[in-house]
């Protein structure tokens, strides 16, 4: 198990990394940050992200479908922001956020290591 600050350390590794949180979706904070600028603020970020995760949630469970959600993709102009939430019995309720340089970053690899990190993190 690897703790919040190292897989935040991690995400932001990623080539092309802006920003990178954790964050609980009950509440709509993040619990950890790095990296983030002016014209992204990873706390207006991580409520915003936090809506679209519920709404996911909501629709999921309102079509009576059997399934979680792996990750979410939204792709903007310059960048790619990528959400994952963490499944762990001991994490439940918190999703992992990325914000990704289009241009610089590779999204595949992006997915992947989000995926590693979360079935890693302990928070």
């Amino acid at each position: 198990m690897v703790d919040m600050a190292i897989s935040l350390k991690d995400m932001m590794l990623l080539d092309g990394a802006l920003g990178a949180a954790v964050v609980d979706y009950n509440s709509g904070m993040p619990l950890g940050m790095l990296g983030g600028s002016r014209d992204l603020d990873l706390e207006i970020a991580s409520a915003g992200n936090t809506e679209l995760v519920r709404a996911k949630l909501r629709t999921i469970e309102q079509l009576g479908l059997n399934e979680e959600i792996e990750d979410v993709l939204v792709t903007l102009g310059g960048q790619y922001h990528l959400i994952r939430p963490v499944r762990g019995r001991k994490s439940r309720g918190l999703f992992l956020y990325l914000a990704l340089d289009r241009e610089r970053g590779n999204l595949a690899l992006a997915r992947h290591r989000l995926k590693d990190i979360e079935e890693q993190i302990e928070v």
